[in-house]
């Protein structure tokens, strides 16, 4: 018998990319694992386009997933599980056409393959169903129940809502330059603006490799919050440990602001993209593939960076990941190695030098509660206060002399990820 018309082959164009997609947010929402790091197995031998595809259409699921799923559940009579192949394939055709712009016909002929052996006519119906009541979804997507909860419990309602909206849009692109008195220069070459000396930003969705100043490591991508840790150490004037250095944006600041940095991470495969950076920049520092916990320096250096492994909540805009996988459980244990690592690095520190402690992450147990536990447990540190200048407009310090920035900072200027940073001193 003839398939019908919209039930293609398995091995058909375009299914491949939508069965990785459905590989990548079971890696997600049933395993835990995050969304960057399931890509190699997921898209396993499939080219650039699918591989960028099945990415694109798991991100656009995981951005609008409680949306995608009241949909879903308003057209059928008996809930389908959380975890079935039917849901799944549903979220994948509806994101590609409510987000991507997929036409229906392409959309659900290309996820009907994914649920071979189960439910296809349920899954055409309920689709069918919602393209002609002309469904949409909402200019802000909500967020899962469990990450609204525990920021609104940590920084308020109005935070929660900042969240929503900046998840709804493709954040901006950001450029730390190495030469900070050419700020004007850039960002009349790159059509962009600048908040902050030494930053460009540019409108989301440009051809970095292509534009001027990449080929000469005039500048490379990084985010305005990440920037600012290694920017409150401020010029060099001896030597600076970039600790879990990878991908290497602090070590680049370091380096061009003429500390001697040594770079520390134990990810050889991550090493090597800060390898990559170190020769186009043709800036210097000294590499290091090592476990913080094993390794130390030979001497004390008189700045410590710690951009510390974290639940990774505050760049939820360009990993929506983190919003489903990251749990209570997962943010206590990263607090906890976050714990060891601050005590390790302490110790490297020369007195009068400085330590700067960095997460990105919105998470409290991981910020504000790290740091004063650290001071409670290290009495000859102390907070050295970050002062308004040191930072963009519309980022305060705190009253305590941290850094806090969360969703809704610099919301009409493209917004920032979510940082928080302590600078402090060995007093003794």
């Amino acid at each position: 018998m003839a398939r019908p018309q919209l039930e293609l082959p398995a091995d058909a164009p375009g299914v491949p990319a939508r069965r990785a997609a459905l590989k990548l947010l079971d890696a997600v929402l049933r395993q835990g694992k995050a969304l960057e790091a399931a890509l190699d197995r997921a898209a396993a031998n499939l080219p650039a386009n699918d591989r960028g595809l099945a990415h694109a259409i798991a991100a656009e699921v995981l951005r609008f997933l409680s949306d995608l799923d009241s949909l879903i559940d308003s057209a059928t009579r008996n809930r389908i599980p959380d975890d079935a192949k039917a849901r799944f394939a549903l979220r994948i055709a509806l994101a590609q056409v409510l987000r991507l712009g997929t036409p229906p016909h392409a959309a659900i002929s290309t996820v009907l393959p994914l649920v071979d052996g189960g439910p296809r006519k349920l899954v055409h119906g309920v689709f069918g169903a919602l393209m002609r009541q002309g469904v949409s979804l909402p200019d802000t997507p909500a967020l899962p129940d469990a990450a609204a909860l525990r920021w609104e419990a940590q920084h308020g309602t109005a935070m929660v809502e900042a969240a929503m909206a900046a998840i709804a849009q493709p954040p901006a692109t950001d450029l730390t330059l190495a030469d900070p008195a050419a700020t004007d220069e850039w960002v009349a070459k790159l059509e962009g603006v600048s908040l902050f000396p030494g930053h460009v930003r540019l409108p989301a969705g440009k051809q970095i490799t292509a534009l001027p100043g990449f080929d000469a490591g005039a500048w490379w991508v990084q985010d305005l919050a990440a920037s600012l840790p290694a920017r409150l150490l401020g010029q060099g004037e001896g030597t600076a440990l970039d600790l879990c250095a990878a991908p290497g944006g602090k070590m680049l600041q370091l380096a061009s602001s003429g500390w001697r940095t040594i770079a520390v991470d134990m990810s050889e495969s991550r090493l090597a993209r800060l390898r990559d950076n170190l020769g186009r920049t043709r800036l210097e520092a000294e590499i290091v593939c090592a476990d913080l916990r094993e390794w130390k320096p030979a001497a004390l250096a008189d700045a410590v960076l710690l951009d510390a492994p974290c639940s990774a909540t505050g760049i939820f805009r360009r990993h929506p990941d983190v919003l489903h996988r990251v749990r209570p459980s997962l943010i206590a244990e990263t607090a906890g190695l976050q714990r060891e690592l601050l005590g390790r690095a302490a110790e490297w520190v020369r007195v009068g030098g400085r330590l700067v402690y960095a997460v990105c992450s919105l998470e409290r147990p991981e910020g504000e509660e790290q740091i004063a536990d650290f001071l409670k447990r290290h009495r000859h540190f102390a907070i050295d206060p970050v002062t308004q200048d040191e930072l963009p407009a519309g980022v305060a310090p705190n009253p305590d002399g941290t850094v806090r920035t969360l969703p809704g900072m610099l919301a009409e200027q493209g917004g920032l990820d979510g940082f928080f940073i302590a600078r402090m001193i060995r007093t003794a």
